[in-house]
C-alpha cells in the first residue's frame, strides 16, 4: 500500500518536474535503509565466534608462511652476497 503511494507521489513529481523539498527526500531514504535492514540475515553468534578464530588461525598461518620466506630468501641473498665479497 506505502509502496503504491510512494510511487505516485514519485510519478506526480517527475510530471510537474519539482523534486520534494530534502526533508521529504531524507525522510523517504530512511525510511527504504529500514526497510533493507529488515532484509538482512543475520549470523548466529556461534558462528560469527567460530568465523572470527578461523580468520585469525589463517591470518597467523600466512604471517608465519611469509616470515619464514623472508627469512628464508635473506639468507640466500646473504650467501650470495658473501661469496662474491673480495
Amino acid at each position: 500500500m506505502a509502496d503504491t503511494k510512494a510511487n505516485a507521489k514519485a510519478k506526480a513529481t517527475k510530471k510537474s518536474g519539482k523534486k520534494p523539498n530534502i526533508f521529504k527526500r531524507a525522510w523517504n531514504y530512511l525510511r527504504e535503509c529500514k526497510g533493507e535492514i529488515k532484509k538482512i540475515t543475520w549470523t548466529h553468534p556461534k558462528v560469527a565466534t567460530r568465523n572470527f578464530f578461523v580468520v585469525l588461525v589463517v591470518i597467523a598461518v600466512a604471517g608465519v608462511f611469509i616470515y619464514a620466506l623472508d627469512r628464508g630468501l635473506y639468507a640466500l641473498l646473504d650467501l650470495v652476497m658473501n661469496m662474491y665479497k673480495v
